[in-house]
């Protein structure tokens, strides 16, 4: 257990942040998922229109350093590879 006060402080910021984390976590998460599943039924149309979504909640996480600038133009270059595979067939 914490001992000092700026650890207590320490305690308590990080699981504020953890809620924000999670959150955003939760919302990557979910919007790559809905937009693989698309891919994966088909629905070309459907994710195409999911794609800005994805994209939407990546740059989110980028911006708040959830994950690293690189890691989230990498993540939105992957889907959107994905996305233009199928919709060329």
């Amino acid at each position: 257990m914490a001992i000092t006060s700026s650890a207590k402080k320490a305690i308590r910021a990080s699981a504020r942040k953890r809620v924000f984390n999670v959150r955003r976590k939760n919302a990557i998460d979910t919007a790559v998922k809905n937009l693989r599943r698309a891919v994966r039924e088909g629905k070309i149309a459907e994710a195409k229109k999911l794609l800005p979504e994805a994209y939407k909640a990546i740059d989110k996480g980028a911006k708040t350093k959830f994950v690293k600038k690189n890691t989230a133009a990498r993540m939105k270059s992957r889907l959107t590879l994905l996305v233009n595979k199928v919709s060329r067939k």
